[in-house]
């Protein structure tokens, strides 16, 4: 038996068991260094449990072996994705409980368990998902690279051992290990028996200031994200590293935090530039910022843009040069210029705000708001210390469906059709329609999963629900629609059912069929599975007439989730089909063949909810039926890879572009005339009551650095939705002498020209994701990506995607030249955009600086 079949000699307990076994397991154990806990496909994790806790031994729900497959980038090397967010993509479980799923379930062939090591990081204890990716080569010979991974847990010596393995060094060679950092310096490793982990806590690292990582304390990306842009934000940095901040804490300002958001700030900041660490463990931070907002305790993923918001603010008040905030009273216009009211509004705004955050982020905008009853103009100058700027909204999306038309000889065909983004299934099949000639009423549209239909849609539900890939069959007037699974009998006895009868497990693709309502005899519905089933069966020709018999053990109906019915089924009612067969086989030269099969009566019996009989399986509300195949017949006779084939319409073949913006489109989405909405009245003060005033705002003054906050999250009454599309933002001379409203510029105020310097990404949907950012070294020029504890060289070309959420954009004057040449990156770290510079992968410290170590033998 091998570790990836079925369990025969032990046959795995019953469901509730395995389920209490499970949840025990994964409540008990703790993190314990050094411990093995094990990655395993979300997906298929979620479907075991319910699985456990709905089905039985014949459910659909089945998931079948371990299967991690959307893991990987490739199924060749099994190297694990880049950016695997825990408990969207995969899940993690201890030894024990890995240990006894395996056994039950087994893993797909080849499949190398995910085995990860608990690590004692700063403070923190953590499953290590992403292994040390170490660099390897002999000093004789460095051309020679070879790449290994390894725990943070393992020695030096294990490292060792490695490379005399992989390079055939003789045994009882004397061996020295080298560290080579970025800068080409090498460091002897001599205490082998030390562990990779703990090589950072040497003295001897010194890397670039300011390239550093920062640990996820647990879902923390977003605050690690938005640190690292204002990280390497140069006048904020430079006012901290220089001590500026300790003369102007302000202790008394009610409206501040005592100083201790300040000082929690710089803590991190000098740690992050002193050049002396790998990552950095910002606890201090986190708890000083979730004692202060609460909504940031405990951890619980939140938006990287609201947390910059707070954070600014924080420091703006801990940092305020004002101790003692006046009273001013706002003027109305009354006909005033403009360059006056703007003088004037920043003039008082600065009385009460003197910070070095309003000296670098603060600007100044212009508010016009116009009463639609007695047309009262109102105007305003307000700061503001970021843009949030509108994205363009698509009504259509792209959906890609198949089309499985009736005709049981004609493959599914893969279409690509553009509906309402706010529409119904009607008009996916209207879309379709013209494709197809064929009625959208006699169309229908379904979800299939895991062979099985997880749902049927109506024609009046919102296409919201339905994902962009779905099934539509065809079906005609007046007809039934039958729902067909295949499932194929197991080798082992279903004692958890309490039966001695044969488990089963779905495979293939189930297929909705449409039986007249005047022809649902037990002969014709016989036939008519016969010859909707003539595609899978290959080359074996189907021959007419009722001597030959499919190699079918029963047809019988089933729930719409798989399961045998044993009197409950959907809409109260079910129909079961049963069939009684002699079957007469032979052996010659080692092989089965079957000879003619004779056919036996087909009995369909109708059963009510309550299991008792009614007049006609017809008063389903939607019957399902299933196949079930003989596992040496369905080898012999069922054609996998015919089954699997399908055919491309010419819309397939036409390039699918992705939505693309300019981040001048939404800047003037920004400054377009909107009307307020209901909740967000405006008071006139002539009408003297509130109204729907119609607003407009404009960029009258901007800052040395400018932030601009991309609103991806769409929330409308209707819908919510992240958009996802690319907006091309440029990386230098961005220029906004066209959208600022004060156009005669004097020769001492500053150009509008902006450098890009920082950018915080969010990858994921509404509820979950995960922050990065790419940010420019001040002092190299270098670009660099922050994930996490993990930092990487960036090129230009990278940065721009739509995972863009936050820019942090530096006025072209303020611009300092780099004081350092570019990084010569070493043949670690010109491979790709990834040569790792701090820590190789997911939350902590690192080997070295660039991975990579050298041996030298005797």
């Amino acid at each position: 038996m091998t570790a990836n079949s079925r369990c025969s000699a032990a046959e795995p307990p019953g469901l509730e068991t395995q389920r209490r076994e499970i949840e025990s397991l994964l409540r008990e154990c703790e993190l314990r260094a050094g411990d093995s806990w094990y990655v395993m496909e979300r997906r298929w994790f979620e479907q075991w449990k319910e699985f456990v806790e709905n089905g039985d031994q014949n459910s659909s729900s089945f998931p079948g072996q371990i299967d991690n497959s959307e893991l990987f980038e490739d199924l060749d090397s099994y190297h694990l994705k880049e950016r695997l967010v825990e408990n969207e993509d995969f899940v993690l479980v201890p030894a024990e409980a890995w240990h006894k799923l395996l056994a039950w379930y087994g893993i797909v062939d080849g499949q190398p368990p995910l085995e990860r090591k608990v690590v004692d990081l700063p403070s923190t204890l953590k499953v290590e998902v992403y292994p040390v990716e170490i660099f390897l080569c002999l000093h004789s010979n460095m051309e020679n690279v070879i790449t290994a991974q390894f725990s943070r847990a393992d020695t030096i010596q294990s490292i060792q051992r490695a490379m005399c393995q992989g390079f055939s060094v003789p045994p009882g060679s004397e061996c020295r290990l080298w560290m080579k950092s970025s800068d080409s310096s090498c460091e002897r490793l001599r205490n082998v028996h030390m562990s990779v982990n703990s090589v950072e806590d040497q003295d001897s690292y010194r890397g670039q200031p300011g390239v550093c990582g920062l640990t996820n304390l647990g879902n923390t990306c977003f605050m690690n994200s938005a640190l690292q842009c204002l990280s390497n934000t140069p006048p904020l940095t430079e006012y901290f590293l220089r001590s500026s901040y300790l003369e102007e804490l302000n202790f008394t300002n009610p409206l501040g935090m005592k100083g201790e958001i300040a000082e929690a700030y710089a803590d991190v900041i000098k740690q992050m530039w002193s050049g002396r660490h790998y990552s950095v463990v910002p606890r201090v931070f986190k708890t000083k910022v979730g004692h202060f907002a609460s909504q940031f305790l405990g951890y619980q993923q939140h938006d990287s843009q609201e947390l910059l918001s707070f954070l600014l603010d924080g420091l703006h008040e801990d940092l305020n040069r004002v101790k003692n905030k006046e009273y001013i009273e706002l003027r109305d216009a009354e006909g005033r210029p403009d360059q006056v009211m703007a003088e004037e509004a920043w003039r008082n705004h600065r009385r009460r705000n003197d910070s070095v955050i309003v000296d670098t982020f603060h600007g100044l905008f212009k508010s016009t708001l116009v009463c639609p009853e007695c047309h009262k103009v109102s105007v305003t100058f307000d700061p503001f210390c970021y843009l949030s700027v509108p994205l363009p909204v698509s009504k259509e999306r792209v959906m890609e469906v198949f089309f499985v038309s009736l005709d049981p000889y004609a493959k599914p065909v893969q279409h690509r059709v553009v509906v309402p983004k706010a529409g119904k299934v009607s008009d996916l099949c209207s879309a379709l329609s013209e494709m197809t000639n064929v009625p959208p009423s006699q169309m229908v549209v379904a979800d299939v999963f895991n062979h099985r239909f997880y749902k049927i849609y109506n024609a009046d539900e919102s296409l919201s629900c339905i994902l962009d890939r779905d099934d539509i069959f065809e079906e005609q007037e007046e007809h039934v629609l039958l729902a067909l699974y295949l499932r194929e009998r197991s080798h082992y006895r279903d004692y958890g059912s309490g039966s001695s009868s044969y488990g089963t497990s779905l495979f293939g693709h189930p297929l909705l069929l449409s039986v007249p309502r005047s022809s649902c005899s037990h002969e014709e519905l016989y036939n008519l599975f016969l010859q909707r089933l003539a595609l899978v069966h290959g080359n074996h020709e189907i021959p007419k007439g009722s001597h030959f018999f499919l190699p079918l053990s029963t047809y019988s109906a089933v729930n719409s989730n798989g399961t045998t019915e044993r009197g409950v089924g959907e809409g109260g009612s079910a129909v079961s089909f049963s069939c009684k067969c002699d079957t007469h086989t032979q052996q010659r030269n080692n092989s089965t063949v079957v000879n003619q099969v004779s056919r036996q009566e087909v009995v369909i019996q109708s059963v009510q909810s309550f299991n008792t009989n009614c007049s006609t399986f017809l008063s389903a509300a939607q019957p399902y039926v299933a196949i079930d195949w003989d596992p040496e017949m369905k080898k012999r006779f069922y054609n996998e890879n015919e089954a699997e084939k399908y055919m491309k319409h010419s819309s397939m073949e036409v390039p699918q572009q992705q939505t693309t913006v300019q981040l001048q489109e939404c800047i003037e989405l920004f400054t377009t005339v909107e009307t307020l909405e209901e909740e967000n009245p405006w008071y006139c003060p002539v009408c003297k009551k509130h109204q729907l005033a119609t607003k407009k705002l404009d960029l009258w003054s901007l800052p040395e650095v400018l932030i601009i906050h991309l609103k991806r999250f769409s929330y409308t009454k209707f819908t919510r939705e992240k958009l996802d599309s690319i907006v091309e933002f440029p990386l230098r001379d961005l220029d906004f002498s066209g959208c600022l409203l004060r156009k005669n510029r004097s020769r001492e105020e500053p150009p509008s020209r902006y450098d890009l310097i920082a950018v915080s990404n969010h990858y994921g949907g509404l509820r979950d994701g995960h922050y990065t950012s790419y940010a420019r070294n001040k002092d190299n020029g270098q670009w660099y990506y922050f994930d996490d504890s993990k930092v990487t060289y960036a090129s230009e070309d990278q940065i721009v995607t739509n995972a863009a959420y936050v820019l942090f954009y530096h006025r072209q004057d303020k611009l300092r030249k780099p004081t350092l040449p570019s990084p010569i990156t070493s043949p670690a770290s010109s491979t790709e955009p990834a040569s790792d510079i701090t820590s190789c992968n997911d939350d902590d410290a690192e080997l070295g600086a660039t991975s990579y170590l050298t041996m030298e033998t005797d």
